[in-house]
């Protein structure tokens, strides 16, 4: 929580910015209040920078909202008039401004769709928004209009309370809530991962008991909020809610399956205690913290009990083939999907050199993870989790060495473009032929060259390819 004086101070930016739009609310009649996140936000102490975009709510019908916005906006947009939104961008402060009439909604069943009802009570409006810290108002027309001991900030279910004990609510009972619209399950996971909020028991229950509900809820949406989820500064108690819930089942089934029973004779830790703490590590990246989410789901399948323990050979080949599959049913783009199942296929390359980095294996190294090296990298880093102090510290050595090495090579060659001396075109000239396979092994001999030995002039690739196609017996 902020201190008073600077949620003061942000609640009163707020209604400085808001000022124009208030007052022309006022004058036409109508109440006017910020909701939602700028609220609170202020009061919490995360607001940093500039206020771009606020909430309002008002008893005005959509048609009044936007006579009223109309003059006071650079553009108006409409997309959310059917659900009583009026969007636009106020001329004065250049910040974006959502203004949403007072709702009562009724849910269809089978749909997320509600059923909208114009409302005239604050209080009902509130009491159906998703999370007690989200369910307060400012009156921002008694603060541009500096009324003396009126009230400003409407909180009729105790956010403020919350936000200040760090527990997630509902402000009204849950299971209704959850039944209406699913994902506010999946929000819930978000928020207490954003704000490092502990989720009520109440909460959880229903979340449990209404998990199949989450089926109604399109591939796009439930990818939005494990997205916002992931990049959250504390992803691990947002996906230990998932996990506990069963709600990881309905969308990443993969996830529980990582909670590997302890066998009494061969030892090994729990790969999802494993995986929320790779995920924690890694930066805020979409990319690289779903690769770290997904780097072991491969382990179960390939799980053995051996004379020298438990293994899991191949999981990093299985989990990228399980990663990329799971991706498409979660609808991400290709070079989303392309980028994570490549850093999942790889997250265990660096291991196989254990005998030191040659200048061959580093280009191979630089090479497979192409642009997503430094990725491949910190992932990497982060998935050495092991508290043994003297493993941890002769790991980073060894990172730290192909690091120099990486560094120490691209001041010599072109590590950005690893490619043979010729091109298919000079290959053909030189040896007489016409496109087709033996074209592609030419190539891949001048690869090999160029991997292990570095760079090489052309005429030396012309004179090493002559004598290849000599020796094998093609000329």
């Amino acid at each position: 929580m902020s201190s008073p004086d600077s949620a003061l101070e942000r609640l009163s930016e707020i209604a400085r910015l808001a000022s124009p739009l208030a007052l022309a609310f006022d004058e036409a009649g109508y109440r006017l209040y910020a909701v939602g996140g700028s609220v609170r936000d202020a009061l919490l102490g995360t607001l940093s920078g500039p206020i771009e975009e606020i909430d309002f709510t008002t008893e005005a019908r959509p048609e009044q909202v936007e006579q009223i916005m109309r003059p006071l906006c650079r553009a108006i947009w409409e997309q959310g008039r059917a659900f009583g939104t009026i969007g636009g961008t106020l001329i004065d402060s250049g910040i974006v401004a959502e203004v949403t009439t007072f709702r009562s909604e009724a849910y269809v069943d089978h749909s997320r769709k509600p059923a909208v009802e114009w409302g005239d009570s604050l209080e009902v409006d509130l009491s159906r928004r998703d999370f007690t810290i989200n369910a307060m108002a400012l009156d921002v027309i008694a603060l541009a209009r500096q009324t003396p001991g009126v009230q400003t900030l409407f909180d009729y279910f105790g956010g403020f309370a919350d936000l200040h004990e760090r527990i997630l609510r509902t402000p009204t009972e849950p299971g209704g809530l959850f039944r209406d619209d699913p994902l506010r399950m999946l929000r819930a996971a978000r928020f207490a991962a954003r704000f490092d909020l502990r989720i009520d028991p109440a909460v959880e229950a229903a979340a449990a008991a209404n998990v199949e509900k989450l089926a109604i809820v399109s591939a796009e949406r439930v990818r939005g909020e494990l997205d916002l989820l992931l990049v959250s500064p504390r992803p691990s108690i947002g996906l230990e809610f998932l996990v506990r819930t069963g709600l990881a089942d309905q969308f990443l089934p993969e996830l529980s399956g990582l909670r590997l029973e302890q066998d009494p004779i061969h030892r090994h830790k729990d790969v999802l205690a494993h995986t929320f703490a790779v995920v924690e590590r890694t930066s805020p990246d979409l990319v690289l913290r779903l690769a770290a989410l997904l780097h072991d789901i491969g382990k179960p399948a390939t799980r053995a009990i051996t004379e020298e323990g438990v293994t899991f050979r191949f999981h990093d080949v299985v989990g990228a083939k399980m990663a990329r599959k799971r991706l498409i049913a979660l609808k991400y783009s290709q070079e989303v999907i392309d980028d994570v199942t490549r850093l999942v296929e790889l997250h265990l390359r660096f291991h196989t050199y254990q005998l030191g980095w040659s200048d061959a294996a580093v280009r191979r190294y630089v090479r497979d993870a192409g642009p997503l090296l430094e990725r491949l990298n910190e992932l990497t880093r982060c998935d050495a989790t092991t508290r043994n102090q003297k493993k941890a510290t002769t790991f980073a050595r060894r990172m730290d060495e192909l690091e120099e090495r990486v560094l120490a090579l691209r001041a010599q060659e072109d590590l950005a473009r690893l490619r043979p001396a010729l091109d298919g075109v000079a290959v053909m000239a030189i040896l007489g032929l016409a496109p087709g396979p033996v074209v592609g092994r030419a190539l891949e001999f001048l690869m090999e060259i160029r991997l292990e030995e570095g760079e090489i002039s052309a005429e030396e690739a012309t004179s090493r390819l002559r004598e290849w196609w000599d020796e094998t017996g093609s000329g």
